[in-house]
């Protein structure tokens, strides 16, 4: 699933979500270096630039994490997107995923079961399946968890 794959409004939608995860991380005291990395990478994925930046009104210095404005679904199949952009799956995606979803409300363990489910599946096959659905189903499976 590349991000030449998403359709215009699939890709401004993932993008939105990138920057509010970005912005949780830039509110850290000291962020992770591997994270860095990780944020760096979607955002090549993502083909941003500093246009989009203003185009969108986004001022990095000023992006604020929000949960009012990011639907906690849309969120995390945001998630399943930029982990799979270049089809594989690194650990330190899955630990910066697990650290936005944790901060959207979603239980630690439903997170890890979550997130080891697309590490585990085929990648392969990602752009074939509904992966959408699969966040879709698996949350509704542990919504009291959530």
């Amino acid at each position: 699933m590349m991000a030449t794959e998403l359709s215009k409004d699939q890709l401004e939608s993932v993008r939105e979500s990138y920057f509010n995860i970005l912005a949780l991380f830039l509110e850290q005291e000291k962020i992770d270096s591997r994270y860095i990395r990780c944020l760096l990478k979607w955002a090549v994925q993502l083909r941003l630039n500093p246009d989009d930046l203003s185009k969108s009104s986004k001022d990095i210095s000023t992006l604020s994490f929000s949960v009012d404005k990011v639907d906690k679904l849309e969120a995390v199949y945001h998630l399943v997107h930029m982990i799979y952009l270049d089809r594989v799956v690194e650990d330190v995606e899955l630990e910066v995923a697990t650290i936005y979803a944790q901060r959207l409300g979603f239980q630690p363990s439903v997170v890890s079961e979550l997130f080891t489910a697309i590490a585990t599946s085929d990648a392969q096959n990602a752009g074939e399946r509904d992966v959408r659905e699969e966040v879709i189903e698996f949350l509704k499976l542990h919504k009291d968890k959530i």
